[in-house]
């Protein structure tokens, strides 16, 4: 005769079971909705995140933006803080090296005595005694670019948060949703212009407001990230020693 099991037996065999069967349910359902927890822009269709985060950037006070541009006159590696009444940061070109400075209209250029000596292109002609004695003396110091001067909207471009914003993260043909990924950390969905991104890929955060976090340009012309949105930062002007003013236009280098 086989002996009936226990009631207690009973009760301990089916428990685990019953565990492990809501603890699949609960993983099912949190597969089931990736947006949990996000500010649910995931949930929008590819057009409706663009503007979200078109919105998000425009309302901005402050970013972060680092990262490489490839345009016809060259490569360009930024590392700029930007806010509406200035920037300060760093310009990296295939050869040289600057530092920029804007506080509202007073633009500063600061760098070695090559970059004056030769240009941002050091591969032409070496520089006469006369060009590298005028190079030492601007040597690592800021340079106040006259407005005058035909250099200075390009070099302000570099500064303006809101020409760098609209020219960097607009998407260009039909807007398809993506996969989601992660930005320094941060859960991003993504938002492609065209099937395979060929008009640029940009990631939204699904944390917080719907900050656009990186944004790869089409064709390989470069990915740039943005970060420390609305954390304001300080814009000082130079010293007095360590300012240089060319009056109207600056060293034709």
């Amino acid at each position: 005769m086989t002996a009936l099991p226990t009631a207690s037996r009973i009760r301990r065999a089916v428990l685990p079971v019953a565990l492990c069967a809501g603890l699949a349910a609960g993983l099912t359902a949190c597969a089931s909705d990736p947006d949990e927890g996000t500010n649910g822009v995931g949930k929008l269709d590819a057009t409706a995140i663009e503007q979200k985060a078109q919105s998000a950037a425009d309302a901005a006070k402050a970013v972060r933006l680092a990262g490489t541009l490839v345009s016809k006159g060259g490569t360009y590696k930024l590392n700029m803080r930007l806010k509406q009444d200035g920037a300060s940061g760093s310009v990296t070109t295939k050869n040289s090296t600057f530092e920029l400075l804007r506080i509202g209209d007073a633009l500063y250029l600061k760098a070695d005595a090559g970059f004056w000596a030769h240009g941002a292109d050091k591969a032409t002609a070496t520089p006469s005694e006369a060009d590298s004695e005028a190079a030492d003396k601007l040597d690592d110091k800021y340079v106040k670019v006259p407005q005058d001067d035909p250099s200075y909207k390009q070099l302000r471009g570099f500064t303006d948060m809101d020409m760098l914003l609209n020219g960097l993260i607009g998407l260009h043909g039909d807007i398809v949703k993506g996969d989601r990924d992660k930005i320094g950390g941060i859960r991003t969905v993504k938002v492609k212009g065209g099937q395979d991104g060929e008009g640029g890929t940009l990631d939204v955060a699904l944390e917080g407001l719907p900050f656009p976090l990186q944004f790869a340009r089409g064709g390989g012309a470069g990915v740039v990230v943005l970060s420390e949105w609305d954390k304001d930062f300080p814009l000082e002007a130079p010293a007095p020693g360590q300012t240089l003013d060319y009056g109207k236009q600056l060293p034709r280098t």
